[in-house]
């Protein structure tokens, strides 16, 4: 399934998508109105979040490298993803095209972790914490960095609708009570959280709580794509 959102314009951003009907909000780097500029998607069909987060399914790097292909081939100038968990195929992706791929907001987490105090933790907001495992730290360096996490399984409405896809009709008001809820038990758990960076992508429409709760800064991958956007857009300053 190819979506397309503004395809006329410069530096396109592409985004691989899992396969999922659930209602993207505002926010949501698969909604139409996060982005003030162009941004093309490539669905990967059969690529749900069972087999992407939970499974790790090694046969999906194939169809993601096919897809993250086509989307270079429709003239996107970089890409990013609609998964974070995506990160364990991060370098075979990026291998695979010749424009700026990035798999995930897990990207960043080494350069979050030298823009914070030594003595201070990164934390992570995952779709699954179970599932998040040393080969998608190591994907991107970041092994080694301390951590404490907050995973979202555990809440029914983001249990039920994105991870399992029981329905697709989305209770973003409630989803938005189970995302605070992990926030403030990560944070006192951790009183040395220092960032905080939103793995799953259908959780970046929270940041702004997030953030007013925490006090700290949130990464996301909206907030890194709009970086590599404006990396790709540079305009002459006035003389």
């Amino acid at each position: 399934m190819f979506e397309q959102l503004n395809a006329k314009g410069d530096n396109t951003i592409g985004v691989l998508c899992l396969d999922t009907q659930f209602t993207k909000i505002p926010g949501h780097i698969r909604n139409r109105t996060t982005f003030d500029f162009p941004v093309i998607y490539q669905v990967v069909h059969g690529a749900t979040p069972q087999r992407m987060v939970t499974e790790a399914d090694p046969t999906l790097l194939d169809p993601f490298i096919i897809a993250a292909k086509e989307l270079e081939a429709q003239g996107a100038a970089a890409i990013t993803s609609g998964c974070g968990f995506l990160v364990i195929f991060q370098q075979q992706l990026a291998d695979a095209v010749q424009i700026p791929l990035y798999s995930s907001s897990l990207i960043q987490l080494p350069m979050v972790h030298r823009m914070i105090a030594a003595d201070r933790k990164v934390g992570l907001l995952v779709a699954k914490q179970a599932a998040l495992t040393r080969r998608h730290l190591a994907a991107i360096g970041g092994e080694s960095i301390p951590l404490c996490i907050a995973g979202m399984d555990a809440q029914p409405e983001f249990r039920e609708v994105i991870l399992e896809g029981r329905r697709n009709e989305l209770d973003a008001e409630l989803l938005g009570q189970e995302v605070l809820y992990e926030i403030d038990q990560l944070a006192v758990a951790n009183p040395d959280l220092g960032a905080l960076i939103i793995e799953c992508t259908d959780l970046v429409p929270y940041g702004h709580a997030i953030q007013q709760r925490l006090g700290i800064p949130v990464f996301d991958i909206v907030t890194l794509t709009e970086m590599v956007h404006r990396s790709l857009s540079h305009r002459p300053f006035p003389r």
